[in-house]
């Protein structure tokens, strides 16, 4: 009876020393579901670079587990990214499909769209008016900046930036776009926040909110009468969802983003009140930076980047499942997520590998926020959305 139980317990350690070996060479199943997310539309422009980057369309801790495959006529697969400059003869739409594949070469995930490409010379002449919507990345007023540069070049419709400031409160004049760009905003501070904030006094208040029998209601028309001449915007984008979500864990992060939409869907229905033509275009926020470096330079043990790339994945995932589809309803996705560089778009520092080492090394610094090179991408992606519509109209 002893033998027996000696030889069972040497062949229990001998099958978990196999198994710790495998394992330390590729995992035998993904370490979570991929949760592969291509938008509905893809957009781009003649002349300008549209990427398509692995690790923000699929959900991993480490893209490096996984082996992609582009079926696409159009653009050239890197290691990286599906990347693609089209020239003007390229004009028109094709299909573009993705396969994941894992380390033992077992598909993981496929899904496919489609890539449209507008004239560099649509809505050229054109008078339209456009309102920037956004918390923090739209404050720091780097995109919109660069929009407005987008807009300034040969083939362009003549571009109204909406808006009440041009960034942390400063003020808009002429060559400095406004919008409505509020660090740590929400969907809910847009439509109830009306506070007495001495610091930040363009943050105390919502600019669609007007005091009524001692009340703040929501007031579009208010708005655009004291900013776009009583007029509806010809279009919105609105980027939030970020400080909606950031705090949220896996068992809230539902919940969270219910919230969120009851607010969404507020002030969505205050703006199409006013503006029933406008076109609405929802921005799908970007993943973080590709590192934990930045969080915990940011939050130090407060978040981690994995927490918020989960978050900010389901945040995406709902955006499409809510608003995909209503193009009648003049509601559209915007798919930002895509087209931006979270190893080399975002801010990093040098300093030394540890306290005892002279070596200098670089490390992510913004676990949210882009460096230029990232919000230029940001950009980008709003005006190949814009020039799309634009394309479409008669």
């Amino acid at each position: 009876m002893k033998k027996l139980l000696r030889l069972l317990f040497i062949a229990i350690i001998f099958q978990s020393a196999v198994a710790f070996a495998q394992d330390t060479v590729a995992p035998k199943t993904p370490i979570c579901s991929l949760r592969l997310l291509l938008p509905p539309a893809v957009y781009a422009v003649p002349g300008h670079e549209i990427s398509i980057y692995f690790d923000n369309v699929i959900l991993t801790p480490c893209v490096k587990n996984y082996l992609f495959d582009v079926d696409c006529k159009a653009g050239r697969q890197d290691q990286e990214r599906w990347r693609y400059t089209p020239e003007s003869k390229d004009v028109g739409s094709f299909p573009f499909s993705l396969k994941v594949f894992d380390t033992f070469d077992k598909l993981a995930g496929e899904a496919s769209t489609t890539v449209y490409l507008s004239p560099a010379n649509a809505g050229a002449g054109k008078n339209i008016s456009l309102l920037i919507v956004g918390d923090s990345l739209t404050d720091a007023s780097v995109y919109p900046k660069e929009l407005y540069k987008l807009f300034k070049n040969e083939g362009n419709p003549n571009v109204k930036f909406i808006g009440s400031h041009a960034g942390h409160g400063s003020e808009v004049k002429e060559g400095v776009p406004g919008h409505e760009g509020r660090g740590g905003w929400t969907w809910n501070s847009f439509c109830t926040k009306w506070t007495e904030e001495k610091d930040k006094p363009y943050r105390a208040k919502s600019p669609f909110l007007v005091l009524k029998e001692g009340k703040p209601v929501l007031d579009f028309k208010a708005y655009c009468d004291k900013y776009n001449e009583g007029k509806a915007p010809d279009f919105i984008t609105i980027m939030l969802g970020i400080n909606d979500s950031f705090g949220a864990t896996d068992e809230t992060i539902e919940k969270s983003i219910d919230s969120m939409f009851g607010y969404a869907d507020t002030l969505l229905a205050e703006f199409r009140k006013v503006g029933p033509n406008t076109k609405i275009g929802i921005v799908l926020i970007p993943p973080p930076a590709a590192t934990q470096d930045a969080f915990g330079s940011n939050y130090k043990c407060g978040q981690t980047r994995w927490q918020y790339r989960k978050n900010q994945h389901r945040v995406a995932e709902r955006l499409i499942q809510k608003f995909a589809g209503k193009e009648k309803e003049n509601l559209f996705i915007i798919p930002a997520y895509i087209n931006i560089d979270c190893v080399n778009g975002f801010p990093k520092k040098q300093e030394t590998a540890n306290s005892r080492s002279s070596v200098k090394i670089s490390r992510d610094s913004n676990g949210v926020h882009p460096a230029p090179e990232g919000y230029l991408q940001i950009a980008d992606s709003i005006y190949y959305w814009l020039k799309y519509q634009l394309s479409q109209e008669k």
